[in-house]
């Protein structure tokens, strides 16, 4: 199965479940980056629940921006959402020193850490920015992610989230389940979404077993009155091109480009999301240099 993600109503329309498989999504971030296992399990985990939290937005001009430091050897992680479920992210750190609660099991709240704030800022289109912001509670993401949509959004919100590293450093399996409660959602539904989390198996084991099936049938299992609203594959991706690093040098000084025109012979830009590079020779420059000046 590709990577995808799926919407679904259940419990009579009074819940809302968002399930994703983003295996191929992390493994790309783990190419990109050289991943060491506890960042790409750290990454993953926040690329994941990003791709659901995209998905929510209600127009194809809207995106979110999540950033979570809390101060551990990681340092920053921060990822782009957007209205499609798309991904892009990186992390401060991707060769932090692997911690382990035991033998194979990644510790990834050591790594993160907890003195610090998961925030998420969305660009609605109208100007002026939405920005939440909660203390990390564990620093192992699923549940930092639960307390921000409680908390911040005032919505009743489980999640489960997990990447699977195998032995050779690639990953195995990662997804992401969203469990929401709408306003009219009864004490029962409550206890039957309890439930249904407290038989729960690791997130990334769940992925795993449904690898030759589809997310709407992993919905329909969980919940056997799923109403599926939308599947799609979802993906990392980055709208980086070189006209758009082209850009981003224009906003340097003439000087500055003229020393890396003269003395550099020429410049590597490096996109910081998905570590992309491009390289511009003197001829570029001295393009980029004449643009700024056009009338």
């Amino acid at each position: 199965m590709k990577d995808q993600l799926c919407k679904a109503l259940v419990l009579e329309n009074r819940v809302r479940l968002y399930l994703v498989k983003t295996t191929d999504m992390v493994q790309e971030a783990r190419n990109r980056f050289d991943l060491h296992p506890c960042a790409c399990a750290a990454l993953g985990r926040s690329l994941s629940v990003a791709s659901l939290m995209g998905s929510m937005l209600k127009s194809e001009e809207e995106m979110l921006t999540i950033s979570i430091n809390g101060h551990g050897p990681i340092g920053s992680i921060i990822i782009d959402a957007y209205h499609d479920g798309n991904v892009r992210g990186f992390c401060s750190n991707p060769h932090v020193e692997d911690v382990f609660y035991g033998p194979g099991k990644l510790n990834v709240g050591a790594v993160v850490g907890t003195n610090g704030t998961l925030t998420v800022t969305k660009d609605l289109g109208m100007g002026e920015n939405f920005s939440g912001s909660v203390e990390l509670q564990s620093g192992e993401i699923g549940e930092d992610f639960a307390y921000y949509f409680t908390l911040s959004e005032q919505t009743p919100t489980a999640v489960s989230v997990g990447v699977l590293i195998g032995q050779d450093g690639n990953v195995v399996s990662a997804g992401a389940l969203i469990i929401q409660m709408l306003p009219d959602a009864t004490e029962t539904d409550i206890s039957i979404c309890e439930h249904v989390l407290e038989g729960l198996k690791p997130m990334s084991t769940i992925i795993q077993e449904y690898d030759d099936s589809s997310l709407e049938e992993l919905a329909h299992d969980l919940f056997e009155d799923a109403n599926v609203l939308e599947t799609k594959e979802v993906k990392y991706s980055c709208p980086c091109s070189k006209q758009r690093m082209s850009r981003a040098l224009s906003t340097i000084s003439d000087a500055e480009i003229k020393n890396m025109i003269d003395v550099d012979h020429g410049c590597e830009v490096t996109c910081n999301f998905c570590n992309e590079r491009y390289t511009f020779d003197e001829f570029d420059l001295q393009e980029i240099l004449e643009m700024k000046h056009a009338s």
